[in-house]
């Protein structure tokens, strides 16, 4: 016997019917239609591509919050970074405050305690200073942190603007800008700092005291020049590459051909399709630009003193690593965690970004 129900049936308006027309869609078809419906442009992929992505979402979520410490914790601390506990007029009258261990007190707050009034904990201790710990590793990560951003800016901004020019204009111009790229990759960025620490010491230190650099110091302002100077050219290599690919296509020429300048070709059509170039080359910049502030704070390169920084906190806990090897652990893991998440973050946006990578 023939199944009826697979069997087309005739209506009275004459129209042949089949069931199977009307039959539930699947989870599938229903997510092909979504697909279908929503206006897929470039950013939108690329985003949905990395929220498939657990670890880098991870990493981003872990960045978020340290972002969020750092900003808003010094906010409501009842510490500061350079305020040395026990001391009074410049001297100090309680050395119980040195080296105390993680959520112990001083002389000084047992007897507060005693009388009723609640003290906040140190919760990494202090350091020989007396200064408080916990405090100076949250300002150390958000110098690291302000450090990786400000340096990719730099190297986005410059890096783009010349790999962007060269490739676009190309001949002798791509010739010679090139051959100052590798010029450039030819010069050791450390004793190019050392040299400007020692310089700009002697040069911008009179006349920057009192200031908000003074803070910041002269070797810092040496690591920014250096970053100016020396870590775009990567990116500028990368642009170059991709607009060289790019130019050739047809909307270019089409561009071209209807009297758009250079700029306006540049600015409209070669840089928007050179973006997964750009994300993913400044995303694995700001980890490499941590990790190198971080090595020479840890050398004296560093931010000047009393400004913490991850690098000069592990500097300073090599004199009583045996008697307190937390202060080492804690600053190191932060450099680890920070420098990882942004490292696994940049491999997760260069999947997500990437078209030779869309599967």
């Amino acid at each position: 016997m023939n199944n009826t129900n697979e069997m087309p049936k005739k209506n009275p308006l004459g129209f042949q019917l089949n069931l199977k027309d009307f039959e539930k869609a699947t989870d599938e078809e229903k997510a092909q239609q979504v697909r279908m419906s929503e206006s897929m442009t470039f950013f939108k992929d690329g985003m949905r591509r990395l929220r498939r992505n657990k670890i880098a979402m991870t990493c981003l979520s872990v960045l978020i919050l340290i972002s969020l410490l750092v900003t808003f914790v010094p906010m409501v601390y009842p510490y500061t970074y350079e305020q040395q506990l026990g001391v009074a007029q410049g001297k100090r009258i309680d050395k119980t405050y040195n080296n105390l261990k993680p959520f112990e007190y001083g002389k000084t707050e047992l007897e507060h305690i005693a009388n009723g009034e609640k003290i906040f904990p140190h919760i990494f201790g202090t350091d020989a200073a007396g200064r408080d710990y916990a405090i100076r590793v949250i300002y150390g990560a958000r110098i690291s942190l302000l450090v990786g951003f400000f340096a990719a800016i730099i190297v986005l901004i410059i890096g783009v603007i010349y790999g962007s020019v060269s490739g676009y204009f190309g001949g002798r111009t791509d010739l010679f800008m090139m051959r100052i790229v590798d010029i450039i990759y030819s010069l050791p960025d450390m004793l190019i700092i050392i040299l400007l620490s020692v310089v700009l010491n002697q040069v911008l230190t009179p006349k920057i005291e009192g200031t908000a650099l003074d803070k910041i110091g002269t070797d810092m302002i040496s690591i920014f020049i250096v970053f100016a100077l020396l870590y775009w050219v990567s990116m500028a290599r990368l642009v170059r590459g991709q607009i060289l690919s790019i130019k050739q296509n047809e909307y270019i020429l089409a561009a071209k051909s209807v009297g758009s300048s250079p700029w306006r070709i540049i600015k409209k059509h070669l840089l928007p399709n050179s973006m997964s170039v750009i994300i993913i080359s400044t995303a694995l910049q700001i980890p490499s630009a941590i990790f190198t502030e971080s090595y020479l704070s840890f050398l004296g390169l560093g931010v000047s003193i009393p400004m913490p920084s991850l690098g000069s906190l592990a500097s300073d806990a090599l004199s009583g690593v045996y008697s307190y090897p937390y202060r080492l652990i804690i600053p190191a893991i932060a450099i680890w965690l920070i420098v990882l998440s942004f490292n696994l973050l940049g491999d997760g946006l260069r999947d997500a970004f990437d078209p030779k990578l869309k599967k």
